[in-house]
């Protein structure tokens, strides 16, 4: 990205106030700043997470200007014909996962005791949901779980303005609560943490198709800094508006909490407060020699920093996210993944730039060309598929997602991030890790940054 274009985006980010009254008016919440922004341009210094830019936030006061533009009066309508000659009731697909396995899903409700929620002081413990994604059997006639639960998704598409009956979210390809497939062996993990105010679901794309390789994939939902999390009941909490300069150390915590809770797992002991079942075959067979941890956005930052408080953490993966925090002049002796769309490498980001002679144990800079920063997230198939009916035009769609093929781009980030980690946790009988040697004729979207 150009820093022309980098001012262009904070100046839009900043009519963002303007814009959210707009609306406000029409029924939207436009996301608070800082929520999913990646980096400073080129020349730019470091900047604290509170300075951030809103790449999402951007994307839904454009999307509330549009609906103005259309609606004058303000008021949402329903009409027997179509907008944009789109039909009603359009739901996005994700591409099917391309591993070897069928794919489970199961959510489970954590209590960490021993602490307070750091966001709502009167919640005197800190709880979460987090998301398993897993190779899975037994499949037929189990329940394909939703990308947000009916309380999470209900808000999402609020948030949108989206139209009643215009769009519907999609369906996964995880079966809820089916068995695991015990022939994938014992679960390597892969620990996911999203973009500042972000839901987790935002990982949906890549965890399945993590997890129908063979992966315990555990999407990680950060309690009132994500913009909404449904717990049983159901109870649905929303972000607050505390400030993100301690959202890094919240988010360390959450990850090694949750490594605690697999470890339990692992010994065959079900951590959901609940009493929600585990599936059959999770329990005594995860592997906690080899744990990685990716994260989008501000949660690439927390991947660096959950990596410097937790040593378990083999290995991980920055997508797209500018790096913040002591961590970032640290020594790290465990293999670390910068990957970057079209704009973004060392040259542009001065902290990818500071971090990378601190990386002791392996360092990869990749560069994926024609994606923008909401690429790396399911953003690439609501926008690319729904972005009309979420307010966006086809020119806003394409600054938002870049102008790579939505499915070639989620299929090469896909196949990239499963060749780095099958190598950088020592997986067996992986087939891809040579992708991570250099420059490949089949991926030539794909640039090593040196």
């Amino acid at each position: 990205m150009s820093t022309s274009r980098i001012h262009r985006n904070r100046m839009l980010a900043r009519t963002v106030g303007t814009i959210g009254v707009v609306a406000v008016a029409l029924g939207a919440a436009v996301a608070p700043a800082g929520a999913t922004a990646p980096h400073t341009g080129k020349g730019h210094g470091p900047a604290a997470p509170d300075g951030l830019v809103d790449d999402a936030a951007t994307a839904k006061a454009q999307a509330a200007a549009n609906r103005l533009e259309q609606n004058p009066a303000g008021t949402l309508q329903s009409h027997a014909a179509p907008r944009f000659g789109r039909d009603w009731g359009v739901t996005p697909q994700i591409p099917a996962p391309t591993g070897p396995y069928q794919v489970g899903t199961v959510n489970l409700h954590l209590v960490d005791k021993t602490r307070y929620d750091p966001w709502v002081p009167t919640y005197p413990r800190r709880e979460l949901m987090v998301q398993l994604w897993y190779p899975a059997t037994q499949t037929s006639g189990t329940q394909l779980a939703p990308w947000l639960q009916s309380e999470a998704a209900d808000s999402f598409l609020q948030s949108w303005n989206v139209w009643p009956g215009s769009m519907n979210l999609p369906t996964t390809a995880g079966h809820l609560g089916a068995p695991v497939n015990t022939k994938a062996g014992k679960l390597p993990v892969l620990l996911y943490s999203t973009g500042f105010h972000s839901d987790r679901s935002q990982g949906t794309a890549l965890a399945e198709d993590m997890a129908s390789r063979g992966y315990l994939v555990v999407l990680i939902d950060h309690t009132h800094d994500a913009n909404e999390v449904q717990f049983p009941g159901p109870r649905l909490e929303t972000a607050t508006d505390a400030s993100s300069k301690y959202t890094l150390t919240v988010r360390s915590a959450d990850a090694k909490f949750v490594v605690d809770q697999l470890g339990l797992i692992a010994k065959g002991t079900d951590p959901d407060v609940d009493g929600a079942a585990l599936p059959t075959g999770l329990a005594g067979n995860v592997d906690m020699t080899r744990v990685g941890m990716f994260g989008w956005s501000l949660g690439g930052s927390a991947v660096l920093t959950s990596m410097q408080l937790d040593p378990r953490i083999a290995a991980g993966a920055d997508l797209d996210g500018q790096l913040y925090g002591s961590a970032v002049t640290t020594d790290l002796n465990r293999p670390f993944l910068l990957f970057g769309a079209s704009y973004h490498d060392r040259k542009e980001d001065g902290s990818w730039a500071r971090v990378w002679p601190h990386l002791k144990g392996g360092r990869t800079e990749l560069k994926l060309a024609g994606t923008q920063h909401l690429s790396f997230a399911d953003f690439e198939v609501l926008f690319s598929q729904a972005g009309q009916e979420m307010g966006l035009n086809q020119s806003q769609v394409q600054q938002d997602i870049g102008t790579l093929d939505p499915d070639r781009a989620i299929q090469i980030m896909r196949t990239y991030l499963a060749a780095y980690f099958d190598k950088a946790l020592h997986r067996t009988g992986a087939t891809d890790t040579a992708l991570m040697n250099g420059p490949s004729k089949s991926y030539p979207e794909i640039s090593f940054v040196n």
